[in-house]
């Protein structure tokens, strides 16, 4: 059970409707969560009593937010890749590709108006479940730890390019 203050989800509601968020760093969270959160658990919610608004993913929100998130996933790629793939720092790179790809997932959701409450099925609801195969298979040399961003921000790219048109 979640308890909120009204005027915060108001506030929300009112931010949204503007395509304005705010990502903030929750613990267990690898990309943070977007302060929208509020609202997709009052669309997937169930009053135990009184009533509530229905919440609709608003047209503004839909818009602006797969960028913000594609945008703050490549820089997250490209700081793995000059940073600690070169140097074979394989835990650190592959830390930061996943931050990147739930990122990813993050635009992907936006971009298709489907409500993200956390993040144990992001992955897979943005299909970048394949990620796990990559990780798993990289190796800590600067040229497999390269390949393993390489490649997944294909895999992400390819995901974003799906519901964006174009990329931005």
């Amino acid at each position: 059970m979640h308890y909120r203050d009204l005027d915060i989800v108001e506030e929300e509601l009112a931010a949204a409707a503007e395509g304005r968020f705010r990502i903030e760093p929750l613990m267990f969270h690898l990309a943070g969560i977007p302060s929208y959160l509020v609202l997709a658990e009052l669309a997937v919610s169930r009053v135990l009593r009184g009533r509530l608004p229905t919440v609709r993913y608003p047209a503004a929100l839909r818009e602006r937010a797969p960028k913000i998130w594609w945008d703050n996933a490549r820089l997250t790629f490209d700081y793995a890749r000059v940073n600690h793939a070169r140097h074979g720092r394989l835990a650190q790179c592959a830390g930061l590709v996943a931050q990147a790809t739930s990122q990813t997932a993050h635009a992907v959701l936006a971009a298709r108006g489907e409500w993200v409450t956390n993040d144990k099925t992001l992955l897979t609801r943005a299909d970048l479940r394949q990620i796990d195969h990559f990780i798993a298979d990289a190796h800590a040399d600067p040229k497999a730890a390269r390949r393993l961003v390489d490649v997944s921000e294909e895999l992400c790219a390819a995901a974003v390019q799906a519901v964006l048109h174009p990329l931005p």
